[in-house]
């Protein structure tokens, strides 16, 4: 755990600017119970008639996917980083850490919003939300880690059910 207090205290270090931070507080109001996602979703779902099934499939796989980060949450039970080096710059809606439900449904929108749009969503939407929970020092590395690598396999999942379905 010390070593992941010092990534944490080095990061938030590295990108202590006003504007990185306000990023990552907006980032946070977004993805708090996958909702940015989920309306993002289900704007997919109302503009693009041609695949509303699809949409309305991947926004459920997404709020899935924030469902099983809150299981694991409550089953593992790690608190958040707790020591002086780290400033906490955000509020949460619990003290459990493990995996981070932001990572976790922001990996499986990205996967699965990639194969609806065409366009390769992972590198530009997972690595930035990630950040922002060190950023705002609510999230242990592995904490997001976990919950990218959860929400990717969580979103492959549905995805191979979509590509089934549509095969």
């Amino acid at each position: 755990m010390v070593a992941e207090i010092t990534v944490l205290s080095r990061v938030q270090g590295a990108l202590d600017h006003r504007l990185v931070v306000a990023s990552a507080r907006g980032m946070s109001w977004f993805g708090e119970h996958g909702a940015g996602w989920l309306a993002l979703g289900l704007a997919g779902a109302a503009l693009d008639r041609r695949q509303r099934r699809e949409w309305l499939v991947a926004t459920a796989g997404v709020a899935g996917s924030h469902a099983a980060a809150i299981a694991v949450k409550r089953v593992v039970r790690r608190q958040r980083p707790d020591d002086e080096s780290v400033r906490v710059l955000a509020g949460t809606p619990s003290r459990l850490s493990f995996p981070s439900a932001h990572a976790v449904s922001t990996a499986a929108a990205a996967v699965l919003f990639s194969r609806l749009t065409g366009r390769r969503l992972e590198p530009v939407l997972v690595p930035p939300m990630v950040l922002s929970r060190l950023v705002l020092g609510v999230h242990y590395p592995t904490d997001v880690a976990a919950g990218a690598a959860l929400g990717a396999v969580l979103g492959r999942l549905v995805r191979r059910k979509l590509d089934g379905a549509a095969g």
